[in-house]
């Protein structure tokens, strides 16, 4: 009896397991936890009998004096700890490198006609390749004892990868090769320093007899290196190839109509072994306009809907993705004649998507009316984001709101024509809050309303009004922050969000605002906007506790990353880019992690 192998996972895998736990901590999820089980599951279901096989002939040996005693099929439990621990470890990083990415909008190439012939040519190639090293390693088995220990790595490993890399190529070729690579060669270069330590201790052995005496570096055998490297290459590839299950499952309710949260392994294989010519491509390339939309104009609120998981992420991406084309359309408009025509036609859209709902016959030739509709009076580019609005489980009202809001701004396009009116169309504090209410509160609404569909936890009619109340308040005070910060940036398009009365009492006017939106003025005005900001979102936060347990986390995640932009704004020598602060990316993964640990979601 010995501790030196149980002293390596002591000093060497549960400290980083531990310091990837508590990194990762504030954004596990449910399906998260599964997908580590699944993962360990397998790994040491599959590793046991081959494991088992070395040691019974005497290929690897451990001395009696290293291991504590306790075995499993002759293998000591600290091997087996160390299936466990290898697994959890890579699975965590995969899972901080895949976080940030939105995987529906990988399920199909957007390169050339060329690149994915290429790519289905690399596919095909590997699989030839791993073909041929295993009739390599099979032959090599028969042929010399030296290298029977690699022979028998690679016969191991080598159809779970053939099996895994089939299942899942042509979704793993479309991640960006950091979210991959980056979980493999990190977890292998660690352990095979720890492996090292533990050869050149004695704390395990392989037998001279089986082993092609070739050193990686001093102290670290050829097998043992190309053994941790394909090890971390199946993990990788099974948490792939549970990703890519996982985003056809949820992407496509044509073909998954109500799945469970968290999929038996039958229906994970049931989704792997669709054909990729049934996924609805339209809606892909709705997931990849929106997500591009959003990268460019509402990186906070991408960024923050990370957080999120499922269909709720998806169907955010969605209804945020709406609001942004609506809010473009209107603002990009030339004359107030065609902002008010583009007003016009979004109500319309509504009326014909709510009437689908409301009438349960004919369903696709309503449905074939709406998509003709949008393709006759909307640009191209932002058909998608008005087809797949998930207006079936979302209230009319907060849309039609946000119309009204719109009309507000129909005043300064008069402005920005030379067109005479009596005032700015925001005189007075009740006038902002309208405003605000109106293209703010209604988006959270239209979240908040999100959450309760697609989470578990039930809420009373009284809870939901109070939350309700609370989250449009929120949207109030985002909408303030958003005000303060894009004070120089709407000056240049003929705009002034500070109420009139406010300018008035410094002395100032909103034409004054529009030729000079800088300066001890403006920075005052901007300080009382954020003052407002802030006061209401401190009397709206401590409601949010009473939100469902799975978005809890998230939402904060949504409203301290817009808060963040307040509190830039109040640090003056904030860093600007065409007008607006910035936010350094660190700064805002800080942000998103504390927000994530003040609340238990899990």
């Amino acid at each position: 009896m010995g501790f030196d192998y149980a002293l390596v996972h002591i000093k060497y895998t549960l400290p980083p397991a531990i310091a990837l736990t508590l990194l990762y901590r504030p954004l596990l999820q449910r399906i998260d936890v599964y997908k580590i089980l699944f993962l360990v599951t397998i790994a040491v279901v599959s590793a046991t009998p081959w494991d088992s096989y070395l040691i019974r002939n005497q290929i690897w040996t451990y001395p009696p004096n290293a291991v504590l005693g306790p075995k499993l099929f002759l293998i000591p439990i600290e091997e087996v700890f160390f299936f466990l621990i290898q697994t959890y470890i890579t699975s965590l990083l995969y899972m901080i490198f895949n976080k940030p990415l939105f995987h529906p909008t990988f399920l199909v190439d957007r390169g050339s006609a060329v690149a994915k012939t290429e790519k289905r040519l690399l596919g095909r190639t590997i699989q030839t390749v791993l073909v041929l090293l295993f009739i390599a390693a099979l032959v090599a088995l028969n042929l010399s004892a030296k290298g029977k220990y690699l022979a028998l790595i690679l016969l191991w490993a080598l159809p779970f990868t053939f099996f895994l890399w089939s299942l899942s190529y042509s979704f793993l070729l479309n991640l960006p090769t950091s979210s991959t690579l980056l979980p493999i060669v990190l977890p292998t270069f660690y352990l095979w320093l720890v492996d090292t330590i533990a050869l050149k201790k004695g704390t395990w052995m392989i037998a001279s007899g089986t082993k092609l005496n070739i050193y990686l570096w001093e102290g670290l055998e050829i097998e043992e290196a190309i053994f941790f490297l394909a090890t971390n290459i199946l993990v990788v590839f099974g948490l792939v190839a549970f990703d890519y299950s996982i985003t056809i499952i949820q992407s496509f309710p044509n073909l998954f109509a109500s799945p469970p949260e968290l999929p038996s392994p039958i229906l994970l294989m049931k989704a792997l072994m669709i054909d990729s010519h049934h996924y609805d491509g339209q809606r892909i390339a709705g997931f990849q306009s929106a997500v591009e939309r959003l990268k460019k104009k509402s990186r906070t609120f991408y960024l923050a809907s990370a957080t999120f998981s499922g269909r709720m992420r998806i169907d955010l991406i969605l209804l945020y993705s709406f609001y942004r084309v609506a809010d473009d359309l209107v603002d990009n408009a030339e004359t107030e004649t065609e902002a008010r025509q583009w007003i016009n036609k979004l109500t319309k859209f509504l009326e014909l998507a709510y009437l689908q709902h409301e009438k349960k016959h004919n369903i696709s030739k309503q449905q074939a009316t709406i998509q003709k509709f949008v393709e006759e009076n909307f640009p191209h580019s932002s058909q998608s984001a008005l087809q797949f609005l998930p207006t079936r489980y979302l209230s009319p009202k907060p849309f039609y709101d946000l119309l009204d809001g719109f009309k507000t701004d129909l005043n300064f396009l008069k402005l920005r024509h030379g067109k005479l009116i009596d005032n700015f169309p925001i005189i007075n504090e009740q006038d902002l809050e309208l405003y605000a209410l109106q293209v703010a509160g209604t988006v959270a609404e239209s979240f908040l309303e999100l959450a309760f569909y697609h989470t578990r936890a039930k809420t009373s009619l009284d809870q939901r009004k109070r939350l309700q109340s609370a989250a449009t308040r929120m949207g109030v005070a985002l909408q303030y922050v958003n005000i303060s910060r894009d004070i120089e940036t709407d000056a240049k398009i003929g705009r002034v969000y500070i109420p009139a009365l406010w300018l008035k009492d410094e002395g100032i006017t909103c034409e004054q605002i529009l030729t000079q939106p800088f300066g001890l003025a403006v920075e005052k005005m901007r300080d009382r906007l954020l003052a407002l900001a802030f006061k209401i979102y401190h009397e709206a936060l401590g409601e949010m506790v009473g939100l469902p347990p799975e978005v809890r986390s998230p939402m904060k995640v949504a409203v301290e990353s817009y808060m963040e932009i307040a509190r830039v704004l109040t640090e003056k020598n904030y860093q600007k880019k065409d007008g607006r602060a910035i936010i350094p990316i660190w700064r805002r993964l800080r942000v998103a992690w504390r927000a994530l640990s003040d609340y238990s979601c899990f």
